[in-house]
């Protein structure tokens, strides 16, 4: 499904933002709202496949959020570990090949094997690729690529970032009304048109993913040139 008036969005990155503020609301603890935020996740992953969406990039988990109460970085481990054990099946069976970008460093080691299980078992889907940025953070990619770049041109440092694959947001989508991008694809974003949206994450419905993508789908994009 394209949108109505422009091109498509072929490339989406979206920063998850409001899971927590979500959970507060409704008196609930925090982890629910980040379970109801993964569970969306899922969901707007199917609507991306209809709209004919190639690759979506998810701001999972952050360089600086682990500076969160120790309680929820837990509990958001435990949970990550158990939605890749549950869904990576799933996925595999709808075509989703599934990739993560982010530091290994400092992760717990199975968690690092349910990572890498996750992205083996999807390694030949093509129907869409689902980045996870987990233990990400933009000036950090830069730092890691620029340890080991020997070469001259940008496409040539392109290939020591996380994902040389992942191409360059068309759109970056981010909830809750926050306006800003919090150390995210730094490198990625240069030329990405932003949509920034008040609807805090568990409740990013399948119409407000489209509104965004028509609202993307509206104007015109110059890449520096009148």
């Amino acid at each position: 499904m394209t949108p109505p008036g422009g091109a498509r969005a072929r490339y989406v990155a979206i920063i998850t933002d409001g899971n927590g503020r979500w959970a507060q609301r409704r008196g609930l603890p925090v982890l629910a709202g980040h379970e109801s935020g993964a569970d969306v996740v899922k969901a707007r992953l199917r609507d991306a496949v209809e709209f004919g969406i190639e690759q979506l990039t998810v701001y999972s988990f952050s360089t600086e959020n682990w500076t969160r109460p120790r309680a929820e970085v837990d509990g958001l481990m435990g949970m990550f570990a158990n939605r890749i054990d549950r869904e990576t099946p799933e996925l595999d069976e709808e075509g989703v090949r599934m990739r993560f970008v982010g530091r290994r460093e400092g992760l717990n080691a199975e968690l690092v094997r349910r990572m890498d299980w996750a992205e083996s078992t999807t390694a030949s889907n093509d129907r869409i690729t689902l980045f996870v940025a987990f233990n990400y953070g933009g000036r950090a990619e830069i730092v890691d690529a620029a340890r080991t770049f020997t070469g001259e041109t940008e496409d040539d440092f392109r290939r020591h970032l996380y994902a040389p694959d992942m191409h360059d947001p068309d759109l970056l989508i981010r909830t809750s009304g926050e306006q800003r991008i919090s150390n995210y694809l730094l490198w990625q974003l240069a030329y990405s048109e932003f949509v920034f949206r008040d609807e805090l994450w568990p409740d990013f419905s399948r119409e407000v993913f489209q509104e965004s993508l028509e609202e993307y789908a509206a104007r015109r994009r110059r890449f520096g040139a009148r």
